[in-house]
């Protein structure tokens, strides 16, 4: 009796501590916003890049756009991703490719600065079987407040 106390014991305390590190991580995957970017309507990212205006505290007048060459945007090749701002101080910039009806895995690659308003980096979507796929590319920028500001678009 005393064996299957002990197994159930650390059974607990082995889910007690995945529950703790899942909270811990949380931000990391599920970003809370304080500054949310609302994408223009009607732009369409195979087109060209599009822009989402900053609202909320401490974002009002600004914007950041977002393009992905090539165009029309193709699946399993890669993508040059580019962001740019206007009243808004970035220190780090990510974006995060998820599937929008479907979880396609893990897809977020961090942007490098090129210039002060300005960051670059490269991408890839995977494929879909199920064949045309409703994609979510959310930007996510840390400014040097500590605010976490998200952009989200979408296309497919």
């Amino acid at each position: 009796m005393n064996k299957f106390l002990t197994v159930d014991a650390a059974l607990v305390l082995v889910l007690l501590g995945l529950g703790a590190a899942g909270w811990w991580w949380s931000p990391y995957f599920l970003p809370q916003a304080d500054v949310t970017a609302t994408p223009v309507a009607g732009c369409d990212l195979h087109q060209g890049p599009c822009r989402a205006i900053l609202s909320g505290e401490g974002g009002e007048g600004g914007f950041l756009e977002l393009s992905i060459e090539p165009r029309p945007i193709p699946f399993v090749k890669p993508l040059s991703v580019t962001v740019t701002f206007s009243g808004i101080d970035a220190r780090k910039v990510d974006i995060d490719f998820s599937g929008r009806d479907m979880n396609m895995g893990y897809n977020r690659p961090p942007l490098v600065v090129e210039s002060p308003n300005r960051f670059i980096g490269g991408a890839t979507l995977p494929v879909c079987i199920t064949g045309k796929m409703a994609w979510k590319a959310t930007v996510l920028v840390e400014n040097d407040q500590g605010q976490r500001i998200v952009a989200p678009f979408q296309f497919e």
